[in-house]
């Protein structure tokens, strides 16, 4: 192909995964927000103290599935670079967002999900909402 058909490929490349990535933000957003509301909620219920454990379960799969999206946001953003440095010069991968190619290509350059739960903004969101639990875990303690 010549250089003029590679660029217009280049501009929709680049506008097709920075909506994906725009998606996996929003998705991060919204599971954050899931996540505070379902343990708030869980944290306020009456009951035993055990009733109390039970906000450790959104609290660890709203990180999880935090991870995830931020770890997939975080491929998309190798392929954004890949297709804004290599696209007018290569054929290869045209098109191509599928997230499992994604990760054929980019997964060693990518943390794991487990990794990515570490990360700095995970790890002090999370943090704060574990060490909220633990509080709220204490206080009933306290009462009973």
């Amino acid at each position: 192909m010549d250089e003029k058909v590679l660029r217009k490929y280049l501009f929709k490349e680049v506008e097709l995964t920075q909506k994906v990535i725009d998606r996996m933000g929003n998705n991060s957003f919204l599971v954050k927000g899931a996540a505070i509301t379902l343990v708030a909620a869980s944290l306020l219920v009456e009951g035993k103290l055990y009733d109390s454990f039970i906000a450790l379960l959104p609290w660890l799969a709203f990180w999880y599935l935090d991870a995830y999206f931020l770890r997939v946001e975080r491929l998309y953003r190798r392929l954004y670079y890949w297709v804004t440095t290599n696209r007018l010069t290569s054929e290869e991968f045209l098109l191509d967002l599928n997230r499992k190619s994604l990760e054929k290509r980019f997964g060693n350059d990518v943390d794991c999900v487990p990794q990515t739960m570490f990360s700095k903004t995970l790890i002090i969101f999370y943090g704060l909402l574990f060490i909220m639990i633990v509080l709220s875990i204490f206080a009933k303690l306290l009462l009973f």
